[in-house]
């Protein structure tokens, strides 16, 4: 593995290119016509999404390089194509890099991205064996990137940005829980206190379930609230059916294989849910 390929890899670019796709999917949701005149606000956007992502992505493998040394050898670290110092120091400048681009946005994004970064730093350093904890973290960093479109555009956050964002934290949490279903004897081996390992897949299923029908609850209020327009509403209905079914069968039959195609189908479930809200920027 070459020097350049093992830095590459350590950010992992196509989770970097995804978040800072999410915050130009916050943009569109706070401001659809961003384009005419905040192009380089957005760009600033992206490139701290992506930096910063690209920041935690490598904080976690040099966490996690004496683990990786047994179980994925030939990752850039355990491999010796980047030594951990380097892998340190690539990652203050991926940060630094992100928070400059942050501050040339305005100030509350350099906030926003700080406090981002504290989350992303949190669970890949300590979050991700704490169970609960770590899922909530977990769903903390997939909420906030569209948080931060909004900001990045508006320098507010939208209420329609942030009812999206509360439905992407709860079922996120939801899919993290049943992802400990599907993962529970590896989890035990490992200890990582995952619901499922500590209280039973019964109990954490219901718990998912919880927070599934959760999302579905807060997905009428766009609408009532005059936020989006009727386009919002085919999408949405089969968002929340998606879920329901989904929530019934985990219920059901809360079985690793199970859990498996429900956290899977939530994730497709999801990407519809985005669907609607763009939807419901059409007038």
């Amino acid at each position: 593995m070459s020097r350049i390929g093992g830095f590459a890899r350590l950010m992992r670019p196509i989770n970097c290119v995804m978040m800072g796709f999410a915050v130009m999917v916050g943009a569109i949701l706070a401001n659809p016509t961003w384009l005419n005149n905040s192009w380089q606000s957005l760009l600033y956007g992206f490139v701290t999404g992506f930096t910063l992502t690209a920041a935690s992505m490598t904080i976690n493998d040099y966490y996690d390089r004496e683990i990786d040394s047994v179980n994925e050898p030939d990752r850039p670290i355990p491999s010796g194509a980047i030594k951990p110092r380097d892998a340190l120091a690539f990652a203050s400048f991926l940060t630094a890099m992100g928070f400059i681009a942050a501050f040339l946005t305005n100030l509350l994004c350099l906030v926003t991205a700080i406090v981002a970064w504290i989350i992303f730093v949190a669970y890949t350093t300590v979050g991700k064996r704490s169970g609960l904890p770590g899922n909530l973290l977990v769903s903390a960093c997939v909420a906030t990137p569209f948080i931060y479109g909004s900001i990045v555009i508006t320098n507010e956050i939208r209420l329609n940005v942030l009812v999206f964002a509360s439905m992407a934290f709860l079922s996120d949490t939801g899919r993290e829980i049943t992802k400990g279903i599907v993962d529970v004897k590896g989890d035990q081996t490992r200890n990582v206190k995952t619901l499922a390992v500590r209280y039973g897949e019964k109990t954490a299923a219901m718990v998912a379930v919880l927070f599934y029908l959760s999302a579905v609850t807060l997905s009428p209020l766009p609408w009532l609230l005059n936020l989006v327009s009727v386009w919002f509403i085919p999408f949405v209905v089969l968002t929340d059916l998606g879920i329901i079914a989904s929530s019934f069968k985990l219920a059901k039959d809360y079985s690793r294989e199970s859990a498996r195609k429900v956290k899977n189908m939530i994730l497709y479930w999801f990407i519809v849910g985005l669907i609607a809200f763009i939807a419901g920027t059409i007038p």
